[in-house]
């Protein structure tokens, strides 16, 4: 599971303040191979969105042009990326988002506040 700074556990340091272990690199691969397909970030925004926090597979389904197995797939995947759980309801499955995982993920993507922007005119030492 992908672990950064957030609020006043600090387990692990931010992308953008120290370089990752090879286990927070592996980790934090798979949850943006997760987001990395249209499909997939469609599904995760659709859930996350929903009002009252959860949506049913039946839903979902209809919003796009895929084969409910392949809806499932994708719901898999990001599932097992840590993103979003769910939940059995009779022949129906509601899903509803891991806010955890998201907040980490905006936690470990985040400038420490005060920080200042690297200047885009220094390169290898030189000023353009």
């Amino acid at each position: 599971m992908v672990e950064a700074t957030g609020g006043g556990d600090t387990c692990c340091p931010g992308l953008l303040t120290a370089p990752l272990d090879e286990e927070q690199a592996v980790d934090l691969a798979r949850v943006f191979k997760a987001l990395g397909d249209p499909v997939r970030l469609r599904l995760l925004s659709m859930i996350a969105s929903k009002a009252g926090g959860e949506v049913c597979v039946c839903d979902l389904t209809p919003a796009f042009d895929l084969s409910q197995p392949t809806i499932s797939h994708h719901l898999k995947l990001l599932r097992q990326a840590g993103l979003i759980d769910c939940e059995r309801r009779g022949t129906w499955v509601y899903y509803r988002l891991l806010p955890e995982t998201t907040d980490r993920l905006a936690g470990l993507l985040t400038r420490p506040a005060g920080t200042p922007l690297p200047d885009r005119r220094v390169r290898a030492g030189a000023v353009s």
